[in-house]
This record gives C-alpha cells, sequence and structure tokens, in this order.
C-alpha cells in the first residue's frame, strides 16, 4: 500500500503501569495474587446520564449485553475502595512525581492544578462503574531518527482489574489489579507509515523505562492506536500488548479500512439501495431438521431456531477478505455474537461448508426467495437470540454502504483486529467530587527537574564505556528490566558481560522453550551470580540453576547448588577425575605427546563442566601430560 496516497493516519495511547508502593488512591500494595481468592461478590452494572442528561454509546452498549459480574478478591491486595464501597484516598504523591518526570523530560508543560475525572466504563473492570484519570500535563514531544513528534497530554489514571474469566451472561473479574497506577501518553496524529509508529512508540517505551520507575514484564504496558485513512473513520484499537505486533496492526488496519471503502463503491455500482436491507428474519429450522452439521443440530437438539436472513446484493461480499484473519462475514459475525450472545453465524459465500450441503443451500434460497446476487445469513439459538443478532447483523451490513464506521475495536494475537464496541462520546467523562484537586508547586518542580535521569541514549553510550559492553549487548542490557540489577552486580566484580549476556539472551532462550522464568525474583538472581563470583560455581551452570529455580521459586541458589550438585570440585578431586582420564589415555599421550592435550581437555571437560574452571582443569591436565612425555 501507498500510505501517503490513502492518507493514513495514526496517533498512539501508551498505557504504562508505575512501579510505586501504593495503589492510586489508597494504601494498598500494587501487587498480584497468583493463588485462590479470599472471597468473591457479585455485581452488575448499568450507565448513567452525564450531566448534560446524556448517555455515553459505549457504556449503553456494554449495559444492554446484560452480564453478571463476578469479582474475586484477596485481602493483602484491595480494601474498600476497590469495592466501591468507600470514598478514594488522595491521588497518590509518588505516582504523580513520575508522571511529572516524564512530562519534563519529553518538555512537557505541567498543568497548574491537576483535577480528578471519571470516565465512564461499564464492561465490569472496574466496580463503580468509571476508571479515574488525571490530566498531568500537556504538549511536549519525543524525538525519533531526527523528526519531533508531539504529544497531546500526559496522564495518570488506575488500571482496570484483570478479566479471568467469561461464560455466557457472567464475567470474572480478580480486583489485585484495579487501582495499580498507570501514566497514560497520549500522541499527537503524525503518524503516517506503521514502521514510523512503531518507532514512535519504542521511543516512549524507552523514555518510559529511562525513569526506572515503571513496572517490567509482558501485560504493564499497552498500546491503543487510533488510525484512519482519508475518507475512512477513526478507528481506536485496545490492547496492543506486544511492541513487535504494533506496525502489523497498524497495516492491517489501514488494509481493512481501505476494503471498506471498496465495498461501499462496489454496493453502488450494483445499485443496490440501504432500504432494501431489512430485519426480515425467516424461520428455516425445516431445511436444516435432518442436517449433518453438528453446531445447528445441536441448537435444534436444543429446542432452539435456526434463522435467515436476505442480504440483498451481498453475494461475494459477505466473503471478502478485509485483511489477513478477517472477512466483511467475520464483522457481521462480531456484532451478532455481542447483540445477540450467540456463537456466530454462517453466510452463504462460505457454504457449502462445515456439513452444510450444496442441496440445503439451493434450498434455502429457494425458500427465501433470494437471487443469485443475495448473499443469506443464517444463525442457530434460541430464537429471542436470533432475532437479536440478525438486527445487529443488518445494522452492520446497512453501515457498509458508507465504508468505516467508527467503532472501538480489540487487537488479535496476529496483528488483525475485532469489533468490541461502539468509540465512546464526550459525556463519559465527568469530575470526581471525592478527591480534591492537587496544586503542581514551582518548589515541586524545581525538585523534580533535579532527578531527572539519564535519557536512553545517553545511558547506552556510558554502559558501553564504563562496562566495555559492545553496543548490542549494552543495547540489550538497557532497554531490559534488570539494568539496575546488572549496574549492582558489575559493581561487585562479576563479568559485564556475562551479566549482559545472562539476563538479555539467556533468559530470553528459556522464556522460549517454555521455562518460567517470571517466577525468578531479583534475588534469585543476584543468588546465583554470587555463586559464580565467589567460584562456588561455574558460568556453564547458570542456565540448569535459573530453571531450576524458576520452577522452584521458594527456594534459593544455595539450594539449587545442592540440589543440582553443581558445586566447583575441590582441587584434590578435579585432580583424581584429570590423573584417571590421563591413566586411561595413556597411549594416546605415547602417540601424539603433546598435541594430545586438545583431545583430553575435551574429555576432562565434558565430565567437570560446570564444576570446575577451565584455567584450573589446563594447569593440571599440562603438567600430567609433560610429566607423561618425559617419562616416555
Amino acid at each position: 500500500m501507498d500510505y501517503k496516497e490513502i492518507g493514513l493516519t495514526v496517533g498512539i495511547e501508551i498505557h504504562q503501569e508505575l512501579d510505586t508502593k501504593h495503589k492510586l488512591f489508597c494504601s494498598c500494595p500494587p501487587k498480584l495474587n497468583q493463588g485462590e481468592p479470599d472471597f468473591t461478590f457479585r455485581r452488575r452494572l448499568r450507565p448513567s446520564q452525564s450531566e448534560l442528561g446524556e448517555i455515553d454509546p459505549a457504556a449503553l452498549f456494554e449495559f444492554l449485553k446484560g452480564k453478571n459480574i463476578i469479582y474475586q478478591a484477596n485481602h493483602d491486595s484491595i480494601c474498600l475502595v476497590e469495592m466501591d464501597e468507600e470514598p478514594p484516598g488522595p491521588l497518590d504523591p509518588e505516582a504523580l512525581d513520575i508522571a511529572l518526570v516524564f512530562s519534563i523530560m519529553c518538555n512537557a508543560s505541567p498543568v497548574d492544578e491537576v483535577q480528578v475525572m471519571r470516565k465512564t466504563v461499564v464492561d465490569g473492570s472496574n466496580t463503580g462503574g468509571f476508571q479515574r484519570t488525571s490530566v498531568v500535563s500537556l504538549g511536549g514531544n519525543v524525538e525519533v531518527n531526527g523528526k519531533k513528534y508531539n504529544l497531546e497530554q500526559v496522564a495518570i489514571e488506575e488500571d482496570a482489574a484483570r478479566k479471568i474469566d467469561e461464560k455466557g451472561d457472567e464475567i470474572t473479574y480478580r480486583l489485585d489489579r484495579l487501582g495499580i497506577p498507570l501514566i497514560e501518553v497520549t500522541t499527537a496524529p503524525e503518524m503516517h507509515s506503521p514502521e514510523e509508529t512503531k518507532a514512535v512508540a519504542a521511543r516512549i517505551g524507552a523514555l518510559l523505562r529511562a525513569t526506572k520507575m515503571v513496572k517490567r514484564g509482558i501485560g504493564t504496558i499497552r498500546q491503543d492506536v487510533n488510525v484512519s485513512i482519508i475518507k475512512g473513520s477513526i478507528i481506536e484499537i485496545k490492547g496492543v500488548q506486544d511492541l513487535s505486533l504494533l506496525d502489523t496492526v497498524v497495516e492491517y488496519e489501514a488494509q481493512r479500512q481501505l476494503t471498506l471503502k471498496k465495498i461501499a463503491e462496489e454496493l453502488s455500482n450494483r445499485n443496490i439501495k440501504i432500504d432494501e436491507i431489512r430485519v426480515e428474519p425467516v424461520d428455516v429450522t425445516e431445511i436444516f431438521r435432518n442436517t449433518d452439521s453438528r453446531i445447528l443440530k445441536n441448537a435444534i437438539s436444543k429446542g432452539g431456531k435456526v434463522y435467515g436472513l436476505k442480504l440483498r446484493g451481498f453475494k461475494g461480499l459477505t466473503g471478502k477478505e478485509l485483511c489477513p484473519g478477517r472477512r466483511l462475514g467475520t464483522e457481521l459475525s462480531d456484532h451478532a455474537k455481542y447483540r445477540g450472545g450467540v456463537r456466530g453465524i454462517f453466510h452463504t459465500d462460505e457454504l457449502p461448508r462445515y456439513k452444510i450441503t450444496f442441496e440445503e443451500v439451493e434450498s434455502l434460497y429457494g425458500f427465501m426467495d433470494a437471487d443469485e446476487n443475495d448473499a443469506i445469513v443464517i444463525v442457530a439459538d434460541e430464537e429471542e437470540k436470533c432475532i437479536l443478532a440478525l438486527d445487529a447483523v443488518v445494522e452492520r451490513a446497512r453501515q457498509a454502504f458508507y465504508g468505516v464506521p467508527e467503532e472501538t475495536r480489540s487487537a488479535n494475537p496476529d496483528g488483525s483486529t475485532r469489533y468490541t464496541r461502539p468509540r465512546p462520546g464526550a459525556a463519559r467523562m465527568y469530575p470526581e467530587t471525592d478527591v480534591k484537586p492537587v496544586l503542581i508547586s514551582q518548589d515541586r518542580l524545581r525538585r523534580i527537574e533535579d532527578i531527572l535521569p539519564e535519557k536512553p541514549e545517553v545511558e547506552l553510550k556510558r554502559i558501553q564505556s564504563d562496562y566495555n559492553l559492545n553496543e548490542k549487548l549494552a543495547s540489550q542490557i538497557v532497554d531490559s528490566e534488570y539494568i539496575e540489577l546488572f549496574e549492582e552486580l558489575a559493581g561487585e566484580n562479576i563479568d559485564p558481560t556475562l551479566l549482559a549476556v545472562t539476563l538479555t539472551e539467556d533468559l530470553t532462550m528459556l522464556r522460549r522453550e517454555g521455562v518460567p522464568v517470571e517466577n525468578l525474583t531479583e534475588e534469585h538472581l543476584y543468588d546465583v551470580f554470587k555463586l559464580v563470583a565467589d567460584e562456588r560455581t561455574a558460568k556453564e551452570s547458570l542456565p540448569g540453576i535459573l530453571t531450576w529455580l524458576s520452577e522452584n521459586p521458594e527456594d534459593n541458589g544455595e539450594t539449587a547448588l545442592k540440589t543440582l550438585s553443581l558445586g566447583m570440585l575441590n582441587s584434590e578431586e578435579l585432580d583424581k577425575i584429570i590423573n584417571s582420564i590421563i591413566h586411561d589415555k595413556v597411549s594416546l599421550i605415547e602417540e601424539r605427546g603433546m598435541g594430545a592435550f586438545g583431545p583430553l581437555m575435551g574429555i576432562v571437560m565434558s565430565q567437570v563442566r560446570g564444576k570446575a574452571n577451565p584455567n584450573q582443569v589446563q594447569e593440571i591436565l599440562q603438567k600430567y601430560i609433560e610429566e607423561r612425555c618425559n617419562f616416555f
């Protein structure tokens, strides 16, 4: 695609968890619970009118799903504030300071007074039905490849609860994450290609990590992107957690919007009118009474119905690929799922398939008085659900006449996106009356300016110089969550190259092999590297010890060393092993003399690797070979 020609425009919102001692509006620790909850409770949420008497469309959409919400909670990570049974406390000053640090690093202008606002959210992720958010600064910029990109604002807000499960009309959330402070960085819509978008997001992420005051790891940073093309619409895509996927998400969304515009043009060329797409569901259960389709058969056997809906002139369009992994039929299905609570739909562009036969499709066309240019959508479930689902299909099909409907979407693991709800409006924001505004004094700003950290490029050069690392290793360790631990351990005479390789490349390799390295704490890593520094184990033992500790996180390096028998051999034990090998291979020494050193070194190391210093092995082995050579 020629992104300039189609007018691709992208803005980013980056949400990063802050590494604070407390949550944003209470004194609970910002930690996640892994075990069973101490208690649960149920809620149902409904939208309320704004001060102007309006209801936010996104909130209304979530409410109409009719979901019951189950909250799981633990006493050590939540209090009555998270349960919405007690007013929030003051805005956490540590979180505000971190946002101010980042703002000044980006040349943004802090506001005079931080006001807390409520943002309506009724999907169940917040017990109160809203999220608290506060603008900290306006303006500012980040520089990428010599070009400056403007920021619109920096804000702090509370993170949402964790979704644990969703079955039928019930959603289960864990409340431990609710209230953890987030910084939200919003850029101006100034990116015009997927690669440019990814580069700007990477720069913002690097600046956030440079503060040394943000959490690291999967799930601690999420990127939302707003994407539009000429004569398209602004589409908000939520929850891109993997930066490496960001350019693919933008590319696929641009392609999706471009194809939707072409579908609208094709409908116009076919002379199809929007009022020809009507909510006229037809009960077609009898056609499929003896079907071999498992999905249809199961629905009918449970007392459900099969309903069909004719889409005039949509033949070939419902099956049209919008972008990899998404078709117009998939979009129709998403709307049907959300509105009707059905598992999905079938459309005739993909039939016969799924054990629905050609004869059944022919009968369907005849029964519904459809011609060869029409598409038919069928859905099987309880009658009420079918009607609601097909009503949503009609609504989305009508939107196809206009091209790209404004909506909020969520990112899929392959870079495609799925419909989640309409875009929110201005009615979702209103003032928080339970939290006092915070004045930003000049004294506070001067104090912040005195503690500004190094920018990433400055830190990279220093790490390279101070620890004699190549640019690749230095970049990897600076960009990792272990930079502070690296500098601490390197200051204790542990080889910096070994530290950098282990903390970046080795841990990444173990993670790809399925080792749960996320269980490793800094205490674990400190223990293991100290074992190497004190010559109690060899560096070759590190992967094995780290793997064991990942699987037994309640233990320490000392226990791992004893359990795995990876302690260093003493001089007497090492001497005995080498002497035994020399005795067994005496003929090799007779034949090659000192030329036997290489093969024998390999044999010895195969037995003592991870348990002996190679230099010590070399010294002892060389002595014994020389003695044998002199004897001969």
